[in-house]
């Protein structure tokens, strides 16, 4: 049997969830409400970002700990959803679609950080995604 597409993870039917940590965990404190979130999720605040934006990985974990009454976001789901999220849209670009039909997840992913290296694209391919959008021609219209 092969092994699922990233676009099949990204669409397996997920449901996110809160849990009270009864024990710290990746740095988080015993007794937090915890955020875990699906693939979907992660995917959608990333299609949100407007272009030209940058946003960390911990400002998105804020933000959906926030949006779920939560006072964290799980990080290692989060780092795990974001892989799938990423590589689904460069799965889809492989398979033809253009960089402004996908998920940009060059607004979240940093170029030199861990998850960039091991992604199927070249790093340099985000950083230039992210100059690309930041241009004043480009933020112009």
């Amino acid at each position: 049997m092969a092994s699922p597409t990233w676009n099949e993870k990204l669409a397996r039917p997920r449901q996110p969830k809160r849990v009270i940590l009864d024990k710290d965990f990746a740095g988080i404190k015993k007794g937090t409400r915890l955020f875990v979130g699906t693939p979907q999720l992660v995917d959608a605040y990333i299609r949100r970002i407007p272009e030209g934006e940058t946003r960390t990985i911990e400002r998105m974990r804020r933000d959906l700990a926030r949006r779920h009454q939560c006072e964290a976001t799980c990080p290692v789901s989060t780092a795990i959803f974001m892989r799938i999220s990423a590589e689904a849209a460069i799965e889809a670009m492989k398979a033809g679609s253009t960089p402004d039909r996908i998920t940009p997840f060059w607004r979240l992913v940093d170029p030199d950080s861990t998850l960039a290296r091991k992604l199927d694209i070249d790093a340099n391919w985000i950083a230039a995604q992210r100059a690309a959008e930041t241009t004043p021609a480009k933020r112009r219209g």
